[in-house]
């Protein structure tokens, strides 16, 4: 188990949103930081914390998703092999972020052909940059007691129902997993505990599970529910994006 920093971009700023929030360009902000992505970037490679992952929130076709990539490269190239990184990445675009530094790329709505995951579009995905730079998000949303993985920038309901037997099948195209609890993305209140024990029974490739973790408490209970199989992140809870969770203690988990 160890902490991965994210840096999350909206409208060209460091932001922390709520989770299920956003709507076109708009959204709930938690957080909007003064300093810039690759400013974050030069701090977690300083700490030595990679692994991290940076996501832009804005749509492809909207008016600030320019501005958020070219941010967002900015912050790989501060910490080259440093991140991962998502936010409208296709098979055609994914190999130029590997260029300006990206570890891997990120990818949700991509693989979708309607509201199941397309294999044949992993496939291409691979052909362009490889499996072994590829992350899968799963992240997901509780409907009828079970969780369903969501694109669109989390507003849209597939059928694709997280559970182990959903990674393992996926593990073959890809070398990671990052999954939101995305209910629970943003609102410091708690984790989405059922889901993490669901994730847990995983034991492939790293997963690094987001959402809810807002205390020293939770951390040391996420360990437990996670069975030590699981990685995090927090975002809104720690003090460097407005939160109480110091950062410099959470940094020594790794």
């Amino acid at each position: 188990m160890k902490f991965r920093p994210c840096i999350d971009i909206h409208n060209g700023f460091v932001k922390q949103l709520v989770g299920g929030s956003m709507h076109g360009d708009v959204a709930d902000v938690n957080f909007t930081s003064d300093e810039r992505a690759d400013k974050f970037a030069k701090k977690y490679r300083k700490d030595g914390l990679d692994g991290g992952h940076i996501v832009i929130l804005n749509s492809k076709d909207s008016p600030g998703y320019e501005a958020s990539r070219r941010v967002a490269i900015d912050a790989l190239e501060a910490f080259p092999g440093g991140f991962q990184i998502g936010g409208g990445i296709t098979d055609e675009t994914a190999y130029d972020y590997i260029l300006h530094g990206a570890s891997h790329v990120i990818v949700t709505s991509f693989i979708f052909d309607g509201d199941m995951i397309s294999l044949s579009k992993l496939d291409s995905l691979a052909d362009a940059i490889g499996k072994e730079r590829i992350v899968i998000d799963l992240s997901c949303r509780k409907k009828d007691g079970d969780y369903y993985v969501v694109t669109d920038r989390w507003q849209t309901f597939t059928n694709e129902k997280v559970d182990a037997k959903l990674l393992r099948n996926l593990s073959d195209f890809c070398d990671e997993f990052l999954i939101h609890g995305v209910d629970s993305e943003g609102l410091k209140n708690g984790m989405e505990e059922d889901l993490i024990r669901i994730l847990a029974e995983f034991d492939g490739c790293p997963v690094t599970y987001a959402g809810g973790i807002t205390t020293g408490d939770d951390i040391k209970k996420f360990a437990e529910l996670g069975k030590g199989n699981l990685d995090f992140t927090i975002g809104s809870a720690l003090d460097l994006f407005g939160g109480d969770l110091p950062y410099d203690e959470v940094k020594l988990i790794k």
